[in-house]
């Protein structure tokens, strides 16, 4: 997508040829800056501090770092330790498994001397692939999108919603939720976002505006408890939001606050969509209320960074002093109260059977 009029990837090879460059979204969206990482120690870091976040580009992160890991020890017990310690750095996203499954796949029956560039070639195709899926998600998408503004008035705009940030920011190019929204907009559907802020991190006022704002979407910031009253006022056609793990039942496990806002949406008729990649569902699993919600640190909720007249950037408490924190990172959403599953094969009932019929090789 486009910063500025240019396009952008969220992670690339440096012109060594072996580092990564990403965006440092923590600088987001006060400065835009990209971050070299030259480890696996650089790509743990990354992930675990948020530089980089969102399921699918959580997963390229991570198998790149592997294959940095690899160019400084090929060896089999390299191989398992580094997989055990980048899987450690966030616990919820099944895509971090998956892509480290991947690699391990991709490298593991060779002799040490092929496995770096083979790393390094299954890391650059998945990184490849994401962007392809996104668009194919963007596609399913818009078609829901068209339906609703084929039903309203000339002119009239299609008001979406959205959680969190699952957006190219979050992938690696189009997103998973925006997907369909950049679409309806290049297409000339008149689509407008409301951007729930999203704390404690308010990745959605920080990052979800941002690249709205820089591809020219029209959006509107909202506190997260204005999305049921908007839906009350019959301001918001349909949500779509992503997700970090859906279980083969349909489950949704997505950033705290998603659940609030599929039971608004179910009260007042509002259509509530999950959009995901395959490599989101974890077939392992057929119970939400079983995925391991990852808990942070208590800073992100009791601090806040800002941007100051000057331009300065700094952080400040927010919290009566001395007050403790909780700080669930995600919680899980029904499958009963999802509309759909928006994938790159289709759009499919958050059900065990409506995935099976999309995935049927998984049946």
């Amino acid at each position: 997508m486009n910063i500025k009029g240019k396009h952008f990837r969220t992670i690339w090879l440096a012109a060594d040829g072996w580092s990564v460059e990403v965006i440092d979204q923590t600088k987001l969206p006060h400065r835009f800056e990209t971050a070299n990482l030259k480890s696996v120690e650089d790509a743990a870091r990354a992930i675990k501090t948020m530089q980089v976040r969102g399921a699918p580009l959580i997963g390229v992160t991570a198998a790149y770092g592997l294959c940095m890991a690899l160019r400084a020890d090929p060896s089999d017990i390299s191989l398992e330790s580094e997989i055990r310690f980048l899987a450690e750095q966030r616990p919820t996203a099944v895509n971090l498994r998956w892509a480290l499954d991947e690699m391990r796949k991709a490298v593991q029956n060779l002799p040490y001397e092929g496995r770096v560039s083979a790393a390094y070639a299954r890391a650059a195709r998945m990184a490849d692939d994401d962007v392809e899926v996104c668009r194919r998600i963007g596609e399913h998408g818009l078609a829901i999108i068209k339906d609703i503004a084929a039903r309203k008035r000339p002119g009239e705009r299609v008001n979406v919603l959205t959680h969190c940030n699952a957006g190219w920011i979050a992938c690696v190019d189009w997103g998973t939720a925006t997907a369909p929204i950049y679409m309806a907009h290049d297409a000339g559907i008149p689509v407008h976002v409301w951007v729930d802020e999203t704390r404690p991190r308010n990745q959605g006022a920080a990052l979800t505006a941002y690249e709205l704002g820089s591809h020219g979407v029209p959006h509107t910031i909202i506190v997260d408890n204005a999305g049921g009253h908007l839906m009350q006022h019959g301001k918001v056609d349909l949500c779509i939001v992503g997700t970090d793990r859906v279980t083969s039942n349909g489950d949704v496990a997505n950033k705290i606050g998603t659940y609030l806002k599929a039971l608004a949406a179910k009260d007042n008729n509002v259509p509530f969509y999950v959009a995901l990649p395959h490599t989101t569902i974890d077939w392992t699993m057929d119970d939400g209320m079983a995925i391991e919600i990852e808990e942070r640190g208590q800073d992100e909720v009791l601090k806040m960074p800002g941007r100051l007249p000057d331009g300065s950037v700094v952080t400040v408490e927010i919290a009566a002093p001395g007050s403790p924190a909780g700080n669930p990172a995600f919680d899980v959403t029904p499958a009963r109260l999802v509309t759909g599953l928006i994938t790159e094969r289709g759009v499919a009932p958050s059900t065990k059977a409506g995935l099976e019929k999309l995935y049927p090789e998984r049946a």
